[in-house]
């Protein structure tokens, strides 16, 4: 995890910066580079955090950010003290967590790496797996499930981001495209990642500031090339530029009535379910 403070955003008179944590991921830091260098008009000053999605969601628990990116499962727990922004999330369609294995086709009895409990990848993945007999559940940084798979250390990894790219450069095969299925079954896009802001603060006007971001992004996107490589994790630049086409789409710029749609079936169906609590209040 990472701290950066943008060049500015403390100068004496002004207002204390807004604190945002984001992940160090393509989709992210490119949706997020014309906020985080100035370039969005009338935008609030912002520190910036970097870091797993799974510390993410710890971080939005412990009330410590202002803005914060989390898992869309995460959001029962959330919503007292967060506000669901509608720009500068992933939703999407041919998105979804993948199931990956070393050979193996059966996962009764496994040991499955994940990247977190209240991933929305977690729960996709109890909702398509209700029924089968695990043997452990144990989580992981996203970035060392395949190679605990391809090692033998597990049975089975549920994996998230560019990895959809990567695995089949570790031997491993998809067993399941938790995507596929949660469209299959909904007809609805999969919504993976959001964007909250803390309570008390102007909802509307920071989705706004968002929004921008985004737009901005997308009419420049070589704008925010060099940043986003320089926390891509090494990957490569036709990965980041895949990961970023799959990620970030008009449901970045604006969740729309889809998309909300999206969250509320995945929210619901999960706590018809008992894996969630009933959301305490409306998401809008």
């Amino acid at each position: 995890m990472s701290v950066d403070t943008q060049p500015g955003t403390n100068r004496p008179g002004q207002p204390r910066p807004l604190s945002l944590a984001i992940s160090p991921c393509p989709n992210d830091t490119f949706s997020f580079h014309a906020l985080l260098h100035g370039q969005v008009t009338d935008a609030p000053a912002v520190t910036v955090t970097y870091a797993d999605i799974d510390v993410l969601n710890g971080r939005a628990e412990r009330r410590l950010d202002d803005l914060v990116k989390v898992s869309y499962a995460a959001l029962p727990w959330l919503l007292a003290d967060y506000q669901l922004l509608t720009s500068g999330g992933a939703l999407g369609r041919g998105c979804g967590p993948l199931v990956l294995t070393a050979g193996r086709t059966d996962l009764r009895g496994a040991r499955v790496a994940i990247p977190g409990t209240r991933t929305t990848a977690y729960l996709l993945f109890r909702l398509w797996a209700a029924g089968v007999d695990l043997a452990a559940i144990d989580v992981l940084p996203f970035e060392q499930i395949m190679p605990a798979v391809r090692a033998g250390r597990y049975d089975a990894g549920l994996v998230i981001h560019e990895s959809r790219f990567t695995y089949p450069s570790y031997g491993l095969t998809a067993v399941a495209d938790l995507g596929d299925w949660w469209e299959g079954r909904t007809s609805l896009p999969i919504p993976l990642g959001a964007i909250l802001a803390r309570r008390g603060l102007d909802g509307p006007a920071l989705s706004a500031v968002v929004r921008d971001s985004v737009a901005r992004a997308f009419a420049d996107p070589s704008a925010s090339h060099e940043y986003v490589l320089a926390h891509a994790q090494e990957m490569e630049s036709d990965v980041v530029e895949a990961h970023i086409k799959l990620y970030v789409n008009e449901f970045s710029l604006d969740l729309g009535d889809e998309g909300f749609a999206a969250v509320e079936a995945l929210l619901a169906r999960a706590a018809a379910a008992d894996l969630v609590p009933h959301l305490a209040q409306p998401l809008r």
